[in-house]
């Protein structure tokens, strides 16, 4: 299934985009003043009705609500439209089964591309910008916790993270570490992007659960890369880290570090 959005877009764009404010420096990125919503975008190239939500996606990406959030995007590339005429080579079989679990719990209409979901907890079509001011505005209303990464290296050998996670909560939260490509492109020969350069921006390139937590704690975690992560890649990359209740429940804190 597939939905086609690009007024409801180009409508938010034109009366929220600027209220956005970059976050800067980039520490304010890694431990924001602000509560942190994570926006995941389940996407794929195979899908014609997708670029106008990659859109959105970079235009909102590290940049302060009008509701006060940090957005965080992460680009999360499905496998079920590769057998259509152009396999995506973002896609992963993980970000295709974390939609269904996300679509078993949030969406009638099952999985469908372009699909949002923020905090876990609110799905809309992934290019309708106002559904997305509507779920932010309302998680300003729920609690969140405070998460942070104290240190974060790359290297050759992977990364070396350390965070802290304040607050006390009555069952276990789920750490999950993504790391992402800032941005990638693809000149895409076939299927319904035929012929079109498609862009992207924090595209996850790999989504783990690395800790419990279940209340103040310091740790250190160790992240293999992925399969083909470049590690002088230009124009470089991030890690997402966010603690969600079991069985991918809401998404109760987040922050966000260069790489």
């Amino acid at each position: 299934m597939q939905f086609r959005s690009v007024f409801a877009v180009s409508l938010w764009l034109f009366f929220i985009h600027p209220l956005l404010t970059a976050a800067q420096p980039e520490s304010r990125a890694a431990n924001s003043l602000f509560p942190v919503a994570i926006v995941e975008l389940f996407t794929s190239e195979g899908c014609s009705s997708c670029p106008p939500a990659d859109a959105l996606l970079r235009q909102i990406h590290l940049k302060q609500a009008p509701s006060g959030q940090l957005i965080v995007g992460i680009s999360e590339h499905v496998t079920y439209w590769n057998n259509l005429g152009w396999k995506d080579p973002y896609s992963s079989p993980l970000f295709t089964a974390r939609q269904s679990t996300y679509a078993s719990r949030l969406s009638p209409e099952g999985a469908y591309t372009p699909q949002m979901v923020l905090n876990g907890r609110d799905q809309f079509v992934g290019s309708n910008g106002a559904a997305l001011d509507r779920a932010l505005l309302d998680d300003t209303k729920r609690t969140h916790f405070d998460l942070r990464i104290l240190t974060s290296t790359l290297s050759a050998d992977g990364v070396e993270v350390k965070f802290s996670f304040s607050g006390h909560t009555s069952k276990p939260l789920d750490v999950v570490a993504v790391l992402t490509d800032d941005a990638d492109r693809s000149n895409v020969l076939r299927g319904e992007n035929s012929g079109r350069l498609l862009q992207h921006v924090s595209v996850a390139r790999s989504l783990t659960k690395v800790a419990t937590v279940t209340g103040d704690v310091e740790k250190s975690i160790h992240l293999s890369l992925p399969e083909g992560f470049q590690v002088a890649a230009n124009p470089g990359h991030h890690l997402v880290l966010f603690v969600q209740e079991s069985h991918q429940g809401t998404i109760l804190g987040a922050a966000t570090a260069s790489l």
